[in-house]
Order: C-alpha cells, then structure tokens, then sequence
C-alpha cells in the first residue's frame, strides 16, 4: 500500500508540473514530439471526433469517451484488484516470516528476503503486478487529461449549466468532483480493513478530495467533468465489481480454513 501512495503522490507533482509548463500550448495534427503526437493529440481527436457525432456536443463527447478509456483500462483495474488481493492473503505468512528473522543483521536479512521470495513464487504471487496495471494507466489518464485542456475547440462549447473553457461559475462542479472521489475511496477502504486502518489511506482518503476541489475550482470545467465522470465509474466498478471479488475471496479463503 505505501508503494501505491509512493507512486499516487509523484503522479500528482506530475500533473502540477505540467499544467505550468505545457498545458498553454494548443493540441492539433501539427504538434510534434512523442507525447503529443502519439498520446495527447490521438485522444483530442477521439473526443473532438466522438462530439462531432453528437451535433458538437462536446460535454456528451468528454462524458463518452471518459467511460470507454475506463471500460479499456477496467480489466487493468481488475488484474490489480486481484493481485493485491493475493498479497493480502499471504500477509500472516510474511508477517512470521518478519517476526522469525527479526534481527537487522545482513546475514538475516538476506534470509528474511529469500524466504520471502520463495513465499511469493509457492503462491504465484508477483509483488510489483499491483503497481504495474497503475503504471500502466498514468500516461492515458495524463494523456486524457492533456487532451482535454489543450484541444481548443472545446473551451468554445458549453455543457449543462456552464462553460467548459471557463471554471464552474456557481462551484456546484468541483464540489460534486470532490464528494465523488472521498465516496470513491471511501468504499474502496471499507472492503479492505487494512486499508481503513493505514493511517496514510486516511490521511488521503481526505487529502485527495480537498485538492481535486481545490484544482476544479480554478480549472476549466471540462476537467472537473471529466473527474465527476470517472469518479462515478470508479465508484459503480468498487461497488459492483472490486466489492463482490473481495468478498468471494473472503468467503473462499473463510471456508477453506474452517
């Protein structure tokens, strides 16, 4: 869990970085560089494409094209909901072994890692295959992100009650984005026990949505949409999906000790 933390905090300091260094710059077939060329503008071109279909609605078209990149990202999600579910169900045997070789000693310590090795292989279990579906996904989500921002033509448009080039004038956006993403986590730690008693789950099951409000409320509102969007698909995957295969897992593992 401290892994994902590690990689979920650098992921931010990324998106930061970016947003001062070249999110001014406008997304087209012109663009140059490996990261706009093969990333950024591909996604500006699906949703300017996917909005055109729907009479320029470029709202519908960030809400479409926000749900397909998750259905294609969903079976990463998947893949790592399962392997974190395997390294849940080793943690008493590596907690032995830690307690068994708990001298800090080189020669000990040496033990304790091939110990744990030989643990990870009797049970299939790859400790890096939880972070790398994430890895995975950082540079669509980014890419996603960058496309939204850059592509011009959709500061030109408006969606419900405001203008996506422009923040939400009343709040109502970055507020929604903010409750969704507590909600989001908030469901995911309460399947994981010891996910809701890490002090550092805690401490960003409230961080992350106050600097989602924060962002949202300054930036324009095709971001915040695109958060609410995915927000709401991450909470309906937790629910409907991550939720049932824990508690599969829970009642197989429960069973199998009984």
């Amino acid at each position: 869990m401290r892994k994902r933390i590690g990689l979920i905090i650098p992921a931010i300091f990324m998106v930061m970085v970016l947003a001062g260094c070249s999110l001014d710059k406008p997304i087209n077939d012109k663009s140059t560089g490996f990261w706009d060329e093969y990333i950024v503008y591909p996604l500006s071109w699906l949703i300017t494409e996917v909005s055109e279909f729907f009479n320029s609605n470029y709202g519908l078209g960030i809400v479409i094209v926000t749900l397909l990149i998750r259905l294609v990202l969903l079976p990463l999600m998947i893949k790592q909901t399962k392997s974190s579910m395997a390294m849940q169900q080793i943690q008493p045997e590596i907690k032995a072994l830690r307690e068994k070789y708990s001298s800090k000693d080189q020669k000990t310590q040496q033990k304790l890692q091939q110990e744990t090795m030989q643990l990870f292989q009797k049970n299939g279990v790859n400790p890096l295959a939880g972070c790398m579906p994430l890895i995975i996904q950082m540079p669509i989500l980014l890419g996603f992100y960058h496309a939204i921002m850059r592509t011009e033509e959709i500061a030109n448009h408006n969606f419900l009650w405001f203008d996506l080039g422009n923040p939400d004038p009343i709040y109502l956006l970055p507020l929604i984005a903010g409750v969704t993403t507590y909600l989001q986590q908030k469901i995911m730690m309460g399947g994981s026990d010891a996910m809701s008693a890490n002090p550092q789950m805690k401490m960003m099951l409230y961080i992350m949505p106050v600097m989602i409000v924060v962002f949202a409320v300054t930036f324009p509102a095709a971001l915040s949409l695109y958060w609410v969007v995915g927000n709401l698909f991450m909470i309906a995957q937790t629910y409907f999906i991550t939720l049932p295969m824990k508690k599969k897992e829970s009642d197989v593992t429960g069973g199998a000790k009984k």
